[in-house]
């Protein structure tokens, strides 16, 4: 009988204290083409992003602290994002409501350290250039809030358009992470590409230098996207780029379509081969093919089966299954 209760004590300890994705891995850094791990080995996570951050719009409900901890526990998610949005001609954004999308913010993020998730911190804008001021301000206040953590993960620009990456986003993204690094010596940044986060390939032959622990942004969707980007992003890591895939749909580029299981297999498949970690798009009940979750549906999670969309089923299936062999 004591045997069998010293095992159930083990046994208990072992599920109370099973280490989180951040205990595991710890801080990470870039070498050469890969993000690594504290002990340097390649590593992959698989989660989700949230829709963007709008006063407002429907993805607002869904930045809080139950969600993160149901898509740790049920989706098996070991990244987040926030997608703080930062558009000027988009109402209800940071640069309308600044408290208000903070405040979303920081939820996720708190939540996400709270059980050892690492999170995205993004300036979710197609114009960042054109607000490198406040762009700046805000990541400054995000490193000195969090920026001791090693869950912390900067993504300064989401999608540029077709932009020029010398002369506009390069220059743009030195100043971003200078202000950083001033504050926050170590964590990885990332950073977006032309074309919406596609032309890895043009940002490869021109990378940031004098700075470590810089990524490159490589945005896909799946009834979009095939093999064309991926020869892409094949060009950009034999260029001795590290790359996230920080944004990415079942669906088409609009974010609406049906969820295209043979091509997402097919990404899937080349994200395991090179170690790209990635977040779905998106944690949000618009009725929008890329929605995880039917309209309606509870912010905080819990969701069941028949809460989730075409999209969400296949993502869930995806990340949940992400590190079994």
């Amino acid at each position: 009988m004591k045997k069998i209760s010293l095992l159930i004590i083990v046994l208990t300890s072992y599920i109370v204290h099973a280490q989180s994705p951040v205990e595991i891995n710890g801080s990470l850094s870039v070498k050469g083409n890969q993000i690594v791990n504290s002990e340097g080995t390649p590593v992959s996570f698989a989660g989700n992003s949230f829709f963007w951050s709008n006063t407002g719009w429907e993805g607002a409900p869904f930045y809080n602290k139950h969600a993160v901890k149901w898509l740790k526990n049920d989706w098996k998610s070991t990244i987040v994002r926030c997608a703080m949005a930062a558009d000027p001609e988009i109402e209800g954004g940071y640069l309308d409501d600044p408290k208000g999308n903070i405040k979303r913010v920081n939820k996720v993020v708190k939540a996400a350290i709270k059980h050892g998730l690492y999170v995205i911190i993004d300036w979710h804008s197609h114009h960042a250039e054109d607000n490198e001021a406040e762009a700046i301000e805000f990541f400054k206040k995000m490193a000195k809030k969090f920026g001791k953590h090693p869950n912390i993960i900067y993504e300064i620009y989401n999608e540029p358009l077709k932009i020029s990456w010398d002369d506009v986003i390069k220059p743009y993204s030195e100043k971003v992470i200078t202000a950083i690094r001033e504050i926050d010596k170590h964590n990885l940044i990332v950073v977006g590409t032309p074309k919406w986060s596609q032309d890895v390939d043009v940002a490869s032959k021109n990378p940031i230098t004098g700075f470590s622990n810089i990524a490159y942004t490589l945005h896909f969707y799946a009834g979009t996207h095939k093999v064309g980007l991926r020869k892409k992003a094949e060009v950009a890591l034999n260029n001795g780029i590290a790359l996230m895939v920080t944004e990415w749909g079942t669906v088409n580029a609009n974010g609406d379509g049906g969820a295209n299981s043979k091509s997402v297999a097919e990404w899937m498949h080349f994200m395991k081969k090179y170690n790209l970690s990635h977040c779905n798009w998106a944690v949000d009940d618009k009725k929008e093919g890329a929605s995880i979750v039917h309209p309606g549906s509870n912010p905080k999670g819990k969701w069941k089966e028949k809460d989730l969309t075409e999209s969400g089923k296949l993502a869930k299936e995806y990340i949940s299954n992400w590190d079994k062999k």
